[in-house]
């Protein structure tokens, strides 16, 4: 069987291997890098900032380990050029995959001609038409810029931009509070810019629980970093020595520097969906159903494409669910438990349902938490903000978790298999967790649910 895939983004490259693995000839047509917005501009090169701002901060604060420099500094631009050097490294072990499992990259820009047939023009200047049994869209999403905001690339920017700076501006205001505003937000602080992060819901990471929202705000603050809620933007002005910001109550903000996060948009255009009558929702998503087929049959669709999370690990699943069902096989997306990550320090991950959810959709559930304060190696590496969280219903079965804390985003996978499983509080309590380890702060959350947690400290008065 012959796959054409338009995208080499998690989505996509992740489908080619697989298919190519189960014995499918695969073109991959990509226009740029493969490895797409999540390697390339996205979630690699952001983590790998994020890694020489923790390396600084800890330096800065050996004294406490006994430790002590007195030449720590920062240079912006050899952190980029280490950050580069990690994406070139990963975008030549895609390129590797392909050439071993035979999936043949094309570069260019793709086009479908009918069900069956792209037609690609080629970064080279010549034009190839692709005729196969399958074709998969995974074209991925670009951020969101209305015009209002004078987009420029310059001064007022969005992340793509940011990850190339090779100097800290010495201010910045960066709108919208999710992930990318609060992680490039930190990391900017800690490079010397002064930054103010601007949300129009009334806390940041306005799909998490408020508890998570006020522990990372806590840090926020103690960083220095300004943050205004239940606020948006009415005006941008672009000036010579930099951006006018006025806010919606009436208020004006100056800085060098506007940072755009304030969503993404599926990235369709010049696919020509509307000729093969290929539907799409409201929002611009294409609709699939649970194969992840297309209203055309024998097209496929995955990642920031359709309506799902848009998240790299979200993409890579459905593009590897995309690629078995091509295939013959009968699998359906798997969405009941997504992790959601958020790089900052302290870190952020959460799977299944927040409190909000369960109060809103009126589902009887308990609680249990612990701090990380009362915990042994979070007091050795000298990380003690945050807590685990864990939501059960009434027949104790986990349905949701948040950590706010050290390594939290590596920590979030043994609950995000409790959710996937439907695994109760009092099985999963059950395991015996290593000593001394930050994995335990979940062992005393889930035995919190009980009133049982050993080494959780309850303040009487």
């Amino acid at each position: 069987m012959k796959i054409t895939i338009i995208g080499a983004g998690p989505g996509g490259y992740e489908a080619a291997i697989m298919a190519a693995k189960l014995g499918a000839e695969v073109t991959v047509v990509e226009k740029n890098e493969v490895g797409g917005t999540c390697l390339n501009i996205g979630c690699i090169p952001t983590k790998a900032l994020l890694a020489s701002a923790d390396v600084l901060t800890t330096s800065l604060e050996a004294e406490k380990f006994g430790v002590f420099n007195d030449h720590t500094t920062a240079d912006l631009k050899q952190i980029v050029e280490r950050k580069d050097k990690v994406v070139a490294g990963l975008v030549k072990g895609i390129e590797f995959l392909f050439e071993s499992n035979r999936v043949n990259l094309v570069h260019g820009i793709g086009k479908l001609i009918d069900s069956k047939t792209v037609e690609v023009k080629r970064n080279d200047g010549g034009v190839e038409t692709l005729v196969s049994d399958k074709i998969l869209l995974a074209t991925g999403s670009v951020p969101v810029c209305p015009e209002m905001f004078h987009y420029d690339g310059k001064k007022v920017i969005t992340s793509t931009e940011a990850l190339a700076l090779k100097t800290p501006p010495k201010s910045m205001i960066i709108v919208g509070g999710g992930v990318i505003g609060c992680e490039l937000g930190q990391f900017f602080s800690r490079m010397g810019t002064k930054v103010t992060i601007v949300e129009m819901a009334d806390q940041i990471l306005s799909t998490e629980d408020e508890s998570v929202a006020k522990q990372l705000l806590r840090q926020f603050k103690r960083e220095k970093i300004k943050v205004l809620t239940s606020n948006g933007v009415a005006e941008v002005e672009v000036q010579d020595s930099g951006v006018v910001v006025t806010l919606t109550d009436g208020k004006t903000l100056e800085a060098e520097m506007v940072l755009l996060s304030i969503g993404r948009a599926s990235f369709s255009k010049g696919l020509n969906l509307e000729a093969l009558g290929i539907k799409v929702d409201p929002q611009g998503h294409i609709e699939v159903d649970e194969s992840l087929e297309t209203s055309v049959k024998g097209i496929y669709a995955v990642g920031d494409l359709i309506n799902t999370p848009f998240l790299a690990h979200v993409a890579s699943k459905e593009g590897i669910i995309a690629a078995e069902n091509m295939l013959g096989k009968n699998k359906t997306g798997v969405h009941k438990a997504i992790p959601r990550c958020v790089y900052t320090d302290p870190q952020v991950a959460a799977v299944g349902l927040t409190e909000k959810d369960v109060q809103k959709k009126g589902i009887p559930y308990k609680t249990g938490s612990f701090d990380f304060r009362a915990l042994g190696k979070a007091k050795i590496i000298d990380k003690i903000q945050g807590q685990v969280k864990i939501i059960v219903d009434e027949k104790d079965v986990v349905i949701g978790a948040s950590i706010v804390g050290p390594e939290a985003t590596d920590l979030l996978a043994e609950l995000t298999m409790a959710v996937h499983l439907g695994l109760t509080a009092e099985v999963l309590g059950d395991v015996i967790h290593p000593h001394p380890t930050l994995s335990e702060a979940i062992m005393e959350a889930l035995h919190d649910v009980h009133g049982k947690s050993i080494n959780k400290v309850s303040l009487r008065i």
